[in-house]
């Protein structure tokens, strides 16, 4: 049967009990793909970007909406249907399976990295809204309405259900995001090259033969991809950090990546820098001798959330009365690169070998509800910035009460609080928001080449002094640095702030308004 016929045949009897299941695995398998490509694009969205929850949203939102367009587009192929299935999977597979590749190079070449994204989007939403119509066309001769439409519907949910578990627990963490792109992509190809077989009664043989030539040249464009993955990973990630990189992960939670520039290092956590090896000092013996200072007697159980870099943990450990410490930082990835990569181990100076430690690889929010019934005298709070919904509700005002139930009588807490020079309004929620909760709270700030002015919340369920000494001899610290520090200059005094709660989550609102102007 040609394929340019106005109409599809019946297909022959004894093919068609044959082929029908088949076809029925092609929908699972487009059905993976295609929500794969849609987490991808969300996922690469988020890392790039930030805000995962805009993300997400826009990202699905396109998605949904283009499969829409392109439903409604099938309704005018009504010659070579067979042959347009084909050619869209192809479609899908160069389009989506160079899709994160794509969206990573994109970023270090242009300033409007997001028409980039959401025109991937759009594209690989309409060719996934064109298939599955068509393939249900491909198969009206064989089943009645009603059969048809149940099973390709609870089979392509079925797929996007194993997807939606695959992303997260295998594809990411095994194979990464560019090598899930092309594998997905490739996946797409052998469906394609599958389909040219089980249709054959409806396409031209020289048709057929040239779908299968161009299906065999892009398998194996995608399959030397699949296999140059990280390299081109680590080209993307050099333009985008231009810097020489010289360590980069993909952990089940975050991007993991360390640069090399000045003479030092770099670690930055889905693209945002965490700290300077040549000034990293300055920022960690800020966070943690204040808080010593202010206990007012010698401490002996602390409590570090975040902090797997082992450096907060290092200035810890130059105080002799600690007897233990509790570090919860949610990515084992990360507690774990701190000790084996030579050069952090030898920044932290192997803080994190000490046997007086405890490292608890759960989420700080779970962990310090379910451990209400602990009591630590000094608590150091080192999460990344609130620049997502899922790190924003660690600076809630239910995170704080839950915060204060850990604390000693007499206790201290520090977190680490944004800067209150750049992100003035978002700084001042932190320091609300504590207070909301029940704490006394004293801000501070001290410049870190690396960030600009950084600041901090230390805090007591009482009032008390400004701490002004330095329990031990430091690099950066001194007694009249302390006392400074908690001097705010005019340009970071108090701005009305809004308490952040779990509900509304408005400091990771207000934190991007705020950064967007300073990118």
């Amino acid at each position: 049967m040609a394929d340019d016929a106005p109409s599809l045949p019946t297909p022959d009897p004894a093919h068609s009990p044959r082929r029908v299941p088949l076809l029925f695995l092609n929908v699972i398998v487009i059905a993976v793909c295609g929500l794969v490509y849609e987490l991808l694009a969300a996922t690469v969205g988020s890392y790039l970007l930030g805000d995962s929850v805009t993300q997400f949203s826009l990202v699905i939102g396109i998605y949904l909406s283009s499969m829409g367009i392109g439903a409604w587009v099938s309704r005018y192929l009504h010659r070579g249907v067979a042959r347009a299935f084909v050619e869209v999977q192809l479609l899908i597979a160069l389009v989506g399976g160079t899709s994160a590749p794509v969206m990573f190079f994109s970023f270090g070449a242009t300033a409007d990295f997001s028409v980039v994204l959401y025109l991937e989007v759009t594209i690989i939403g309409a060719l996934v809204g064109l298939e599955l119509p068509l393939l249900m066309r491909l198969l009206e001769r064989d089943l009645q309405f009603k059969d048809l439409v149940s099973r390709v519907l609870a089979l392509d949910y079925a797929g996007a259900l194993f997807a939606s578990l695959a992303f997260p627990l295998i594809f990411v963490p095994m194979l990464g995001l560019v090598r899930t792109s092309f594998i997905m992509g490739l996946t797409n190809v052998l469906v394609a090259a599958w389909a040219t077989s089980l249709l054959r009664s409806e396409l031209r043989p020289r048709t057929r033969r040239g779908l299968q030539l161009r299906a065999a040249i892009l398998a194996v464009c995608l399959l030397i991809g699949a296999i140059k993955a990280e390299s081109l990973t680590a080209i993307a990630e050099e333009r985008a950090f231009k810097a020489p990189i010289l360590y980069a992960e993909s952990t089940g939670y975050q991007r993991i990546v360390i640069t090399e520039e000045h003479g030092g290092f770099q670690l930055h956590l889905n693209g945002n820098l965490q700290f300077d090896s040549n000034d990293e000092y300055r920022y960690h013996e800020s966070l943690v001798h204040p808080v010593f200072a202010a206990l007012g007697r010698d401490a002996q159980r602390v409590l570090i959330m975040g902090g797997g870099d082992g450096l907060a943990l290092r200035e810890v450990w130059r105080h002799p009365s600690v007897r233990e410490v509790t570090m919860v930082d949610l990515d084992p990835g990360m507690t774990q690169l701190a000790n084996r990569f030579p050069p952090l181990a030898k920044l932290n100076e192997g803080s994190l070998a000490d046997p007086r430690l405890k490292i608890v690889n759960e989420d700080a929010f779970i962990w310090v509800g379910d451990h209400q019934d602990e009591r630590y005298d000094i608590v150091i709070v080192d999460f990344p910035d609130p620049n997502n919904y899922a790190l924003g509700k660690l600076y809630t005002a239910h995170f704080y009460g839950l915060l204060k139930g850990v604390v000693a009588a007499d206790g201290a807490v520090v977190v680490q609080s944004t800067s209150p020079l750049f992100v003035a309004r978002s700084y001042w929620i932190i320091i609300t928001t504590m207070e909301s909760a029940g704490f006394i709270v004293r801000p501070y700030q001290v410049p870190v080449p690396s960030f600009g002015v950084w600041g901090y919340a230390l805090a007591k369920k009482a009032p008390f002094p400004v701490p002004s000494a330095t329990p031990v001899a430091l690099r950066y610290l001194d007694p009249a640095t302390m006392a400074a520090m908690f001097v705010m200059p005019r340009d970071m005094q108090r701005v009305p702030a809004d308490v952040n709660r779990l509900d509304n989550q408005i400091l990771v609102r207000r934190y991007e308004e705020e950064g967007e102007r300073w990118r």
